[in-house]
């Protein structure tokens, strides 16, 4: 069993929803990074995504762009990415999802970075532009390492394409809620709730929401039907806000207690 998988079964038994935090790599700096990896897990992030920064991120909207440049800045790339989570590790067992784009990872070369990424602690992958149909390259070396493939749908997807991309994963479902691209944004369109209940009936694996999510109170609505909200761009603003100051990790962590609190 995974940790993701543990993850779950142990939410299962609890009774809860899942949160899954993202945040950037390298963002501001490395190690102000790991101080707000650490900050997520210790306020009760059941699963943290460590974005891997693109120069293209074609999926992520302003706030996670920013967040993408201010990590390249800094020096953040794959190997980067891996050595902040073989660092998390050393203090913590939250799963961690390495989240990119496939360009990045097909230069570093899937085989050596699953390799690389299973002795760094690396739990699974989102690839945020491979296609379910283009994923011949990096499924083989993603479970030869035991690792999971975290699927995404959109709300164009058909139901036949959830239940082939279901079948193929492992880990979790990232339902997408909203078609364009990553941010907060004050509520979710009405037909989240049916399209989430649809699909969370006829998946296989738990699923997570993801895309717009920003307070207590979307992530409770949006777990109505589902397993998990992923709040990213509302977790990176925090960052944005306070930089390296001491005072950032703390304000991250009174968010995530509250995200988690709706989610009990």
């Amino acid at each position: 069993m995974t940790r993701i998988d543990a993850a779950f079964r142990r939410l299962r038994a609890s009774g809860e929803k899942g949160l899954v935090v993202y945040l950037t790599a390298g963002d501001p700096t490395p190690a102000a990074s790991l101080r707000y990896l650490r900050a997520a897990a210790d306020a009760g992030a059941d699963i943290i995504e460590v974005g891997v920064p693109f120069s293209d991120p074609t999926a992520d909207g302003p706030t996670i762009e920013a967040a993408s440049g201010r990590a390249l800045s800094a020096g953040m790339n794959v190997a980067g990415a891996l050595e902040l989570v073989r660092r998390f590790r050393d203090t913590h067992a939250t799963p961690v999802v390495l989240f990119g784009y496939c360009n990045p990872f097909h230069r570093y070369g899937w085989p050596s970075l699953c390799r690389d990424a299973r002795e760094a602690g690396v739990d699974g992958f989102l690839v945020v532009d491979l296609p379910f149909e283009e994923s011949e390259e990096a499924l083989p070396s993603i479970r030869k390492a035991g690792l999971d493939w975290i699927p995404l749908a959109a709300p164009t997807s058909g139901m036949a394409r959830v239940r082939a991309i279901d079948r193929a994963g492992s880990g979790f479902l990232y339902l997408i809620s909203v078609t364009g691209v990553t941010g907060v944004r004050k509520t979710l369109p009405p037909e989240v709730a049916a399209w989430t209940r649809k699909v969370s009936k006829a998946a296989r694996l738990p699923v997570a929401v993801g895309f717009g999510i920003s307070t207590p109170a979307m992530a409770a609505a949006a777990t109505r039907h589902a397993d998990a909200a992923v709040v990213g761009s509302a977790c990176v603003k925090i960052v944005e806000r306070n930089g390296r100051g001491p005072r950032g990790p703390a304000e991250l962590s009174r968010f995530v207690r509250s995200l988690k609190k709706a989610l009990r």
